[in-house]
């Protein structure tokens, strides 16, 4: 499933409330920032616990890649987190949100041709949301001050 859309319309709010009912099923379930993910993963080469993080995942029922789009990757982070996906492609399922739209991807993953294949095998056989509109925190945020105003008022 991939959740798209802008900040604050609730793709991660979705996205852990899937991998909870997961989790309650009894399906082995990871949720990550695909940031922290990459991170872990250029880690993990350095130490020479790249196979077997990859081992770990490998086992997952449900794998969570949340925010993808707000810093773009190294080349070679951009290259472990396609081998992530490559990895679970038909073999786990996968959840992704991004706040970016497929076109601007390339910005964030550096590689036009890689960005090309981690679509390809992202969008076979999935579900899309798009989650536009005005951002939930902000509404709330707007509402927060408009009753602070309306209290200092009386």
């Amino acid at each position: 499933m991939l959740l798209i859309g802008n900040s604050g319309t609730g793709k991660t709010h979705l996205a852990t409330a899937l991998a909870f009912a997961a989790c309650q099923m009894g399906f082995k379930t990871r949720f990550f920032g695909v940031t922290g993910l990459v991170t872990q993963l250029l880690e993990r080469r350095e130490e020479r616990q790249l196979e077997r993080f990859f081992k770990q995942l490998d086992r997952l029922d449900l794998l969570v890649l949340d925010e993808l789009g707000y810093v773009p990757f190294s080349k070679l982070g951009a290259e472990l987190l396609f081998e992530v996906v490559s990895r679970a492609y038909e073999r786990t399922s996968l959840v992704v949100t991004a706040n970016l739209p497929f076109e601007s991807w390339t910005e964030v993953l550096g590689s036009q041709r890689l960005t090309g294949a981690l679509l390809d095998r992202l969008t076979h056989r999935v579900h899309i949301l798009e989650a536009n509109g005005e951002s939930f925190r902000l509404k709330d945020s707007m509402r927060r001050q408009k009753r602070q105003q309306t209290e200092k008022k009386s």
